[in-house]
């Protein structure tokens, strides 16, 4: 079997990226993101990106690299308060948003990934999320139309994989991660370590290697607070 592993993020991207492609991004805030993967984006300078995650990180961090030098044309998210960069551009009419509530994302991204085009749930009807969708009412409630989410390719973070791809998550940097390994014609993962096949419990892995084609060890990271919260110092 050929290796998946990369020297690096540009080479594990290398004839992945095109101009007004879409992309999964793993991670919730600055936890779990494809830092690595990010800075190659950046770096090759795709554009018209249109980008599916939780949130777009913080200005200058995360996604908000993209959104800095202008790469995203639309992201698809349930979250942005933490983003003024993203906040300005979608207010200026610079960037396009698809708001989309947490649990319905996590499950467009499952869905997608497992073959599911669309679904339908309660959340978000009768509110702005529900415009131009299809409502049915089953059993006396009505329901919106979701569709699945499948991009071209999918960027996520992990803690441990073996040398095949099996992959485990650390703790909250699971979030997001997984659904969107699987929604994505390609996934390429980047992690803190790369152990031997067999050197990890078959009942931890949390992310079968059948999804991860490409990765690469990005370690090591500095670890970043998104928002630090402390209690003021008691008086001596």
């Amino acid at each position: 079997m050929a290796s998946k592993q990369y020297s690096d993020a540009a080479a594990a991207l290398e004839g992945l990226l095109f101009d007004g492609m879409h992309i999964c991004a793993g991670g919730f805030g600055l936890c779990g993101i494809p830092e690595r993967l990010i800075d190659a984006i950046r770096d090759a300078g795709t554009k018209n990106l249109t980008i599916a995650s939780n949130n777009a990180g913080i200005d200058g961090e995360g996604l908000g690299k993209l959104l800095r030098t202008r790469q995203v044309k639309k992201m698809i998210s349930s979250y942005v308060g933490e983003n003024k960069e993203f906040e300005r551009q979608y207010l200026a009419g610079e960037l396009e948003v698809e708001f989309c509530p947490q649990g319905t994302l996590a499950e467009r991204c499952r869905a997608g990934g497992a073959g599911i085009p669309g679904f339908y749930t309660k959340t978000g009807v009768g509110t702005a999320v529900a415009e131009g969708k299809e409502v049915k009412n089953f059993d006396g409630q009505d329901y919106i139309l979701e569709r699945g989410i499948f991009a071209d390719l999918a960027i996520i973070k992990g803690w441990k994989a073996d040398e095949s791809g099996n992959l485990i998550f650390r703790k909250t940097a699971r979030n997001f991660n997984a659904p969107m390994a699987t929604a994505a014609k390609i996934c390429v993962a980047e992690v803190e370590e790369i152990v031997p096949v067999g050197s990890l419990d078959p009942d931890a892995i949390h992310l079968p290697g059948i999804y991860v084609k490409r990765m690469i060890v990005g370690a090591p990271y500095d670890k970043k607070i998104e928002f630090r919260t402390v209690r003021p110092r008691e008086a001596a």
